[in-house]
């Protein structure tokens, strides 16, 4: 048992080392008392602690193996702790201490989560006991043996030593710990010691009138009889193996045996000696830590551990078709050639299950995840189907036969079915709907990993269409998303490793068509992908949070760009732009940070407020209250433009355009588009021409995107447009294309 000692929390200590001593101490007091060992205590604990320290190790180990608890489980019995009581007490104490003291590391980093820690820190006290136990039996069948042997052979000395002999047989036979038995060589038993007896039920005739065959069990492996005639022909001297044996009420005893063969003076073989240890109890407790491996404490259901192990095996490529017996027809053997094995998964992710947590509490949410367990439980009764929790509202479901597609959409039809009934939690009842995510295919064409990922991502896209319903895996979707998630993997780095640039597009004055200004755009040269436009990573941004830095990088490479171009300018080397705009994302706009860093960079760089521009799409700015238009109308105070860029394609509110601080309006490209689709038809025009009018009557100017060919632009000019932009003019380039251009219009 553990002792009732509780550590101080207050009174821990800070260092690593000093938390181990702390553990090895609680160990030491924990086992001292039961030990035959000559050590003082304090010597005693020194000695523990490199094997807390391996322990700890252990633990921790990035490709965890439990390997080193066997050992120590091993050098206790070395130190003469072989009493029952100080395995109990050991194991008692890696369960409630190891993980306390020990689960800490020096770099936070390599920390692993607490349900990693306690799944390793009960395989580590399994592997304890087995090597506990290994260890135990190791020595006393030695010493047994040794004994039994000496005690046998001593039968066959001559007859005036023979009842002496008898007597220190018998002292030995009778008083070992372990079962001991004698038989001939056609399986008669002829002795067996009281340890045996009371081992097989208590009653000495039901074991000395057997023979050996009758002790068949149906879970001996077909080695054990192999073996065991090997023995009586003379062909072997031993053998050992763990084999269960029926008592006489019917109830199982699992034995480690040895069975030695004894030959006579003339080597002929004439016994055969069995030593039985029991190891029904150990058997049941490597059960027990077994069973609490692979299954979820919560719900009961099997774990990660144990699902990704069958779903391994479901996996494993099917066995090589035998050969053709002799005599069998090829049309014969065709019909008995197995079919490819097949499997489905159903991936299955609770939709809003938080907010359960976070209205009733964890513990009405625990409560949830066991019925829901129960009710997927009762789904997958078939053969083949088994579900398991992976963790939080995650639960997945296996099923495995010839018509696997059928299967595997009934089955999550019926999970489906089965979560429609509501729950009632505290009075109150809950409707459960979830997202499954469906693989199918034959074994031996992924691993189990891919597998898994490919069905997460799959319930994702079925959680993004609404949710309550089941999606199949489709390959391109799954590169997609694989792709998605590598590009917001990078992105961290990317702007670290300079991998961004930018290109610039012209915006034209439209009365003369030279060059008022240029737009900036960001591009990612990445190392595998090559170019990507904005659309590719800027909502990846925005959902990492990349976008404020990356944001302020933009701003700033665009500042110090437009600076150049007004000072070659100045010095009548190039003859314009003079103004840049950036582009603002909706994270960027709720940064407390914006106009510090947009003040800073243009002090510093030396640009007038004048000469920058900012973009804000139409749809960030719908319904945005004052808080949000705060650092708007401070920017536009300072004499920065502030553009309302893609207008058009919300839900527009003209009346709303009086309260924000802009002066300019961008019209979407779509307008353009419609003059060039249709020009004869005059109601994109007239949109146009009523969007101007009321623009230039509320001081704003107006700029035109995706103008491509010449009719647009003279349309837009028309109609009274100040600038525009597009592939008629240029498409966006490098700094210096923008230089030609200019030059260009100023001749």
């Amino acid at each position: 048992m553990v002792p009732a000692e509780v550590p101080d929390e207050a009174a821990e200590p800070d260092g690593l080392e000093d938390r181990l001593r702390r553990f090895a101490t609680i160990w030491s007091r924990a086992i001292f008392p039961a030990t035959a060992t000559s050590l003082t205590r304090p010597e005693f604990e020194q000695h523990l602690l490199p094997l807390a320290r391996r322990l700890r190790d252990a633990l921790h180990d990035k490709i965890f193996d439990a390997a080193p608890a066997h050992g120590v489980g091993g050098a206790l019995v070395a130190v003469h702790c072989t009493d029952p009581e100080t395995l109990a007490r050991s194991l008692g104490v890696v369960d409630a201490y190891l993980v306390l003291y020990c689960g800490a590391t020096a770099d936070p980093a390599d920390e692993l989560a607490a349900e990693e820690l306690r799944a390793r820190c009960a395989r580590l006290q399994h592997a304890l006991a087995a090597g506990f136990a290994l260890a135990l039996r190791e020595r006393t069948l030695t010493e047994q043996e040794a004994i039994a042997r000496s005690a046998l052979a001593a039968r066959g000395v001559a007859e005036d030593a023979l009842h002496a002999t008898e007597a220190r047989f018998r002292a030995v036979f009778e008083g070992a710990a372990i079962g001991i038995g004698i038989a001939d060589l056609d399986g008669h038993v002829l002795e067996v010691n009281n340890t045996l007896t009371q081992m097989m039920g208590g009653l000495e005739h039901h074991v000395r009138s057997r023979n050996v065959g009758e002790w068949v069990h149906p879970d001996d492996g077909p080695q054990v009889w192999r073996m065991h005639g090997e023995l009586v022909r003379g062909e072997r001297e031993s053998f050992r193996t763990e084999k269960p044996f029926f008592r006489n009420d019917g109830t199982v005893l699992w034995t480690n045996l040895t069975v030695s063969l004894l030959r006579d003076v003339d080597g002929e073989p004439q016994y055969q000696l069995a030593l039985l240890e029991d190891t029904t109890e150990r058997r049941l407790l490597n059960l027990r830590l077994r069973y609490e491996a692979t299954h979820d404490a919560l719900t009961g259901l099997p774990n990660r551990t144990l699902f990704f192990e069958r779903l391994e095996k479901a996996l494993a490529p099917a066995s090589q078709t035998p050969k053709e017996p002799a005599g069998q027809t090829a049309k014969e053997a065709t019909k008995e050639t197995p079919q490819p094995a097949r499997f489905g998964l159903c991936y299955l992710d609770l939709d809003g299950f938080k907010a359960i947590n976070d209205s009733l509490g964890h513990s009405a949410g625990d409560r949830m995840l066991v019925e829901v367990a129960d009710r997927l439980q009762s789904c997958a009764t078939a053969p083949g189907e088994m579900v398991a929790r992976l963790g939080g509202d995650e639960f997945v479901a296996l099923t495995t036969g010839p018509d696997s597609v059928r299967e595997v959409n009934d089955l999550a039809s019926r999970i489906l079915g089965a979560l429609a009934t509501p729950i009632s939690l505290d009075g109150r009842e809950f409707t459960v709907r979830g997202s499954i995510g469906i693989v199918e295919g034959k074994a031996g064409g992924c691993t189990a990993a891919e597998v898994l990922r490919s069905a997460d991502i799959t319930m994702y896209r079925a959680k993004s269409a609404g949710g309550n319903r089941f999606e199949h895996a489709d390959p391109e979707a799954d590169a997609r998303a694989i792709t998605r998630h590598g590009l917001t993997t990078a992105l961290p780095t990317a702007l670290e490793r300079g991998e961004f640039f930018i290109e610039y597009q012209p915006l034209v004055h439209l009365a003369d068509g030279t060059v008022h200004g240029a737009e900036a755009l960001v591009r990612w040269s990445h190392p595998t992908h090559g170019v990507l436009s904005p659309d590719r990573f800027i909502p990846l941004a925005e959902h990492t949070g990349l976008i404020v830095p990356l944001g302020r990088w933009v701003l700033e490479q665009s500042v110090r760009q437009a600076k150049a171009w007004q000072e070659e300018l100045a010095a009548g080397t190039f003859a314009g732009p003079v103004r840049i705009n950036v582009n603002l994302s909706p994270a960027q706009l709720h940064h407390p940070g914006l106009v510090a860093d947009t003040v800073e960079v243009l002090e510093r760089i030396g640009l007038a407020p004048g000469s920058l521009c900012l973009e804000v799409t139409e749809s960030a700015l719908i319904g945005a209250d004052e808080d949000l238009l705060k650092p708007l109308r401070q920017l536009a105070e300072m004499g920065v433009d502030i553009a309302l860029d893609d207008f058009g394609t919300g839900y527009s509110n003209l009346a709303n355009l009086r309260r924000l601080p802009l002066s300019v309006l961008k019209l979407d490209r779509s307008f353009t588009q419609g003059m060039q689709q249709h020009p004869a038809d005059a109601v994109d025009i007239k949109i146009v021409e009523g969007i101007v009018s009321l623009a230039h009557s509320l001081e704003l100017a107006v700029t035109v995107e995706g103008v491509e060919t010449g009719t647009q632009a003279d349309h837009l000019r028309r109609l009274g447009c100040d600038t525009a932009q597009g592939w008629y003019y240029a498409r966006p380039g490098p700094p210096d294309m923008l230089h030609t251009l200019s030059l260009a219009d100023a001749v």
